[in-house]
């Protein structure tokens, strides 16, 4: 599941302004069944993850530490 996580850096929902809001989910589960990871335990324990990292990015950017992009 971490492994699969790691891999999504590149599959981001943003918002207009550059925010992340994140996991393109149609995508992850494309990459997760690619992977052999279980759907059932993506759609349990993914949406937490999406919520750490959204909250991580979102205090990266609010201190500067992370510049926005577009994606």
């Amino acid at each position: 599941m971490w492994d699969l996580a790691q891999r999504l850096d590149g599959q981001l929902r943003t918002a207009p302004m550059g925010g992340v809001i994140g996991f393109d989910m149609t995508a992850a589960l494309a990459m997760a069944r690619a992977l052999g990871v279980a759907e059932a335990a993506v759609a349990e324990l993914l949406p937490a993850v999406e919520a750490a990292m959204v909250r991580k990015v979102a205090e990266q950017m609010a201190s500067g530490s992370l510049e926005r992009r577009d994606v």
